[in-house]
């Protein structure tokens, strides 16, 4: 087993791997940004190194800054997390010539998955089922349209180096596609370094299913279970839940047989997802393959009862995979929501600042993974995730009434948050009855405004945070010490339950 791993990311993720080490017996060493100095996963971790300057690209996308924090901090594992570097080759084949173990896939599985294009090919030469796209699209307007024109109208534009919404754009007519490309192609450039873009037909409305899978060294594959992950803004998740409520028990089978394909496809090792589009008419189509932890990873801990973080940990090792597929059995129902610093009723606009004051939710049924705390400085550098609750149930319906009352129990001053928008997603009445698709935001919650009491609160908070701003200078002229909820310091970490 490891010595010590070093946690390539930031926030919550970070804060849960370091947990995982601690609870292995293994000793972590974090990462940071001159702007994430005092953030909370610098806090949990045993050791820590800066690695530059707040923009990502000087600091969390820095590959050597990164190796040689691992060289000092004295460690011999890299876990990526999830986002900035997880999904790239070129990282962990650096961080296995810096003759460290990289806690993910192989570089080669990671290259073949990260080419949408790439990954369509080997996946379907499997078995997979794809969705019907027009893969090579060169840069002339008249080829465009030609594949649109073969593809039928709508299309979906697709960035072919990477995901998470990059590159996308939906064209209902003909009129729109020579606009929606180039802009595609520029978005792709500026995301992923690569501005080759692809065109799929377009599913109206499919539900967006996941598969968890998990492999070792000697080709022991086994999946946990499937995902909904439906529920969308920008084309990303905000709720997820296990199981799916729109699968039959042939669909399901049909659809985890696929994901463990296109995984063995690959000669995949380690904790991986499979993500696929499945239509009204129970039809189903591979989407890409995400090398690496997923944010929602939760809600398949809590139905499965696997730590997927050590899973990983364990198989980078080398150990063998201890499970069967019969030993997989799922109990009852879990759902997540993701809580971000953003403004639902702007566009989710972020919100960035100083967490004045928290309170998570607690309970049976309830986890919370979160990265901040009273104190918390939100930058404006990064993604705005502050924190994934989640919850589980016997059956869905109990699972969901615990969400709402756990987001009712939450409350996040300083900064505005999503927290009323999701507890109005659970509660509507759609939701409800497992009516859930990609386009849900748009159909049932468009237009969307907090209720007065949320406004209230929201301008007690600002109200709040002005006086304690005005009062600062003040207390520092007079050598009075802040108070220690307007600081982070150890202390402070082990009062919150964490």
């Amino acid at each position: 087993m490891f010595k010590r791993i070093l946690i390539a990311n930031r926030g919550e993720i970070a804060v849960r791997i370091a947990r995982a080490c601690r609870e292995l017996g293994i000793g972590s060493a974090a990462i940071y940004s001159e702007a994430d100095r005092q953030a909370v996963h610098v806090q949990v971790a045993e050791r820590a190194a800066c690695v530059g300057p707040a923009p990502s690209r000087e600091s969390y996308l820095n590959i050597d800054a990164i190796l040689a924090a691992a060289r000092v901090l004295e460690a011999d594992a890299v876990h990526p997390g999830y986002g900035f570097l997880a999904e790239n080759a070129a990282f962990a084949r650096a961080v296995g010539e810096a003759d460290l173990t990289f806690i993910g896939p192989s570089p080669e599985a990671i290259a073949a998955m990260g080419d949408k294009t790439r990954a369509r090919a080997i996946v379907s030469a499997a078995g997979v089922p794809v969705v019907p796209a027009a893969e090579d699209l060169a840069t002339e307007a008249t080829a465009a349209r030609a594949a649109a024109d073969q593809l039928g109208y709508p299309v979906l534009i697709k960035a072919a180096a990477g995901g998470g919404g990059k590159g996308m754009r939906i064209v209902r007519g003909a009129n729109e596609l020579e606009a929606a490309v180039a802009a595609a192609r520029r978005e792709a450039e500026a995301a992923f370094a690569d501005g080759r873009v692809y065109l799929e037909r377009y599913f109206d409305r499919p539900r967006h299913i996941e598969v968890q899978v998990l492999a070792d060294h000697k080709g022991a594959t086994v999946h946990l279970g499937e995902r909904e992950c439906s529920i969308q803004r920008r084309y990303q998740k905000i709720v997820e839940e296990s199981p799916s409520p729109g699968l039959s028990a042939d669909l399901r089978k049909r659809l985890t047989k696929a994901a463990i394909a296109a995984a063995r496809s690959v000669g995949y090792a380690n904790a991986g997802t499979v993500e696929f589009l499945v239509t009204a008419a129970g039809e189903f189509h591979f989407l890409e393959m995400n090398t690496r932890l997923q944010v929602e990873h939760p809600i398949t801990e809590w139905v499965y009862g696997v730590d997927l973080v050590q899973a990983q940990i364990r198989i980078a090792a080398g150990e063998p995979l201890w499970l069967r597929q019969a030993d997989v059995v799922g109990r009852g129902h879990a759902i997540e929501c993701r809580v971000y610093a953003e403004d639902p009723a702007q566009q989710f606009l972020p919100s960035p600042g100083r967490i004045i004051h928290l309170r998570e939710a607690q309970g049976p049924g309830v986890r919370v993974d979160s990265g901040v705390c009273a104190g918390s400085y939100v930058p404006v550098h990064y993604d705005p995730l502050l924190a994934k609750l989640s919850v589980w149930g016997e059956d869905r319906e109990t699972a969901r009434r615990r969400l709402i009352a756990a987001l009712g129990e939450s409350a996040v001053l300083g900064v505005t948050t999503n927290v009323p928008f999701l507890s109005d997603v659970a509660k509507h009445p759609e939701f409800a009855a497992g009516h859930t698709h990609t386009h849900f935001i748009e159909d049932h919650l468009s237009g969307w405004r907090p209720n007065a009491a949320h406004a209230e609160l929201a301008a007690i908070a600002a109200a709040v945070d002005t006086i304690l701003a005005a009062n600062a200078p003040a207390a520092r002229a007079a050598g009075r010490a802040p108070s220690p909820w307007q600081t982070l310091g150890a202390w402070r970490l082990g009062s919150g339950g964490r």
